[in-house]
């Protein structure tokens, strides 16, 4: 085990650490190559890295957070940690709040995202987590229902595969670990870009993100997002919607959306925050 831990030490960690915001839309790849795991661990210090795993959002937290442990050891890193908070009141544990303090990466596992937010919201643990993840003091990885939770507005649930409407999504409060954004998961594998267009349609103001499954949008601290992974990221810009019958209309009636603008990423491209403008591969 030494000699593999060695191995994949040697092969991924970095020079230069430098920390990021990964934005996953589940089902990463976790037996083979791990691309995008062996980057949270990267952007985590690699050998260096002390991880806490918050696999909050599953109904099986102990095997799932067990699963995340055991990745990340193999890969080499100095500790990691299951932070299994399974109630509002842990949430203000001082053992969990020190750990925090030591944490190079904290990682969000797939389940729930209404539990997750249910159990951490406001809580002191998360607040000085996204604290630390806003001043670039940590990396901060999320899949699946841990990457919906991301904005400071979240899709909660919703159908998949029809024309926009505003019975299509379910909106709750998310964390607010990237205010602006708007995140679906699994994109294209469950046919949700309808379901991001209607949430959208009333939240203009946010940038929808719609990640496909074992992809990532890494939210850089000079504010750009990198793609990674084997399918794409779908960018929704509606700051220049011109109209939307959003108001008017009524349940499944259908929405109408003009002027929105709409990117879709593959691996190695990048997204400006700034300019609002996608970089092609140099």
């Amino acid at each position: 085990m030494q000699n593999r831990e060695t191995q994949l030490q040697s092969s991924y960690t970095p020079a230069l650490t430098k920390t990021a915001i990964l934005v996953i839309g589940g089902a990463e790849d976790k037996v083979h190559g791990r691309e995008i795991l062996h980057t949270f661990f990267n952007r985590s210090g690699g050998s260096e890295a002390v991880i806490g795993i918050i696999p909050s959002a599953s109904r099986e937290p102990t095997i799932i957070g067990d699963r995340y442990v055991q990745i990340f050891e193999e890969m080499g890193t100095k500790y990691t940690k299951v932070l299994d908070v399974r109630d509002r009141d842990q949430g203000n544990d001082s053992v969990y709040l020190d750990y925090v303090e030591e944490c190079t990466g904290i990682f969000l596992t797939g389940g729930d995202q209404l539990r997750l937010c249910g159990l951490l919201a406001e809580t002191p643990l998360m607040d000085r987590i996204i604290t630390r993840a806003q001043n670039h003091e940590i990396t901060v990885g999320g899949t699946s229902a841990g990457a919906a939770v991301m904005g400071y507005h979240m899709i909660a649930g919703g159908s998949s595969g029809e024309s926009p409407n505003r019975s299509l999504v379910d909106m709750a409060m998310g964390l607010g670990i990237i205010p602006e954004i708007l995140v679906d998961q699994h994109f294209h594998n469950r046919n949700r870009l309808a379901r991001l267009l209607s949430a959208i349609a009333s939240h203009s103001e946010l940038l929808g993100i719609g990640i496909d499954e074992d992809t990532c949008a890494m939210f850089e601290s000079d504010r750009t997002i990198q793609v990674l992974g084997k399918g794409t990221v779908t960018i929704i810009d509606a700051r220049s919607m011109s109209y939307t019958n959003q108001s008017q209309v009524k349940g499944s009636e259908p929405l109408s959306i003009h002027n929105l603008k709409l990117h879709v990423l593959c691996h190695g491209e990048r997204y400006d925050l700034n300019s609002h403008q996608a970089l092609p591969l140099k």
